[in-house]
């Protein structure tokens, strides 16, 4: 477990993601071209994200939140999704935009994606992560959008957890091993 931020080394700072959230969000506005959407923000992680990436936003945002995990206490992902509450208001007929702190080994994704369309029939599906590791995935699922392509690294802040501790950073780390 990293304890203390000392040990980290920044591999993107606040004032880098703020930046980015804000081009990122104009992306999404010039996509959507004030479309309402659904924000589908995927707990914990993604909630610092969400939240910034949504004052961004111009068109009408309804926010919806769903639990999902992949690396439970590890580094790494298990390779199993675990849901905890997955279900969502009506998203029938509407622009749902999925919001995630990271697309990793793409496991989750893959399985958010097809759990909402095998349950629901939204207008446009589209996923926002902030970070994008390429090197780790284990499909083909890429994010419609991103913020930073990113090395494979364990990395904590700005909502990204160790053990359930360092999401409240303002920058994300990493620790050299």
């Amino acid at each position: 477990m990293i304890t203390q931020s000392s040990d980290l080394k920044v591999l993107i700072t606040e004032e880098q993601i703020q930046k980015r959230i804000a081009s990122l969000a104009n992306e999404i506005n010039d996509y959507y071209n004030g479309e309402e959407i659904v924000l589908l923000c995927v707990l914990k992680g993604a909630v610092m994200f969400a939240v910034d990436l949504a004052k961004h936003l111009t068109m009408p945002v309804k926010m919806e939140f769903i639990k999902l995990s992949s690396y439970g206490n590890g580094t790494t992902s298990s390779g199993q999704v675990q849901s905890f509450g997955t279900h969502l208001e009506e998203i029938n007929g509407k622009n749902v935009l999925i919001v995630e702190d990271i697309i990793d080994t793409g496991l989750t994704a893959e399985f958010l994606i097809n759990y909402i369309k095998e349950k629901y029939t939204p207008k446009t599906l589209n996923f926002c992560s902030l970070l994008n590791k390429k090197e780790t995935r284990k499909n083909s699922v890429e994010p419609d959008f991103y913020g930073f392509e990113i090395e494979n690294k364990f990395v904590v802040g700005y909502g990204l957890d160790d053990m359930g501790y360092k999401r409240n950073l303002p920058f994300i780390g990493y620790k050299e091993v």
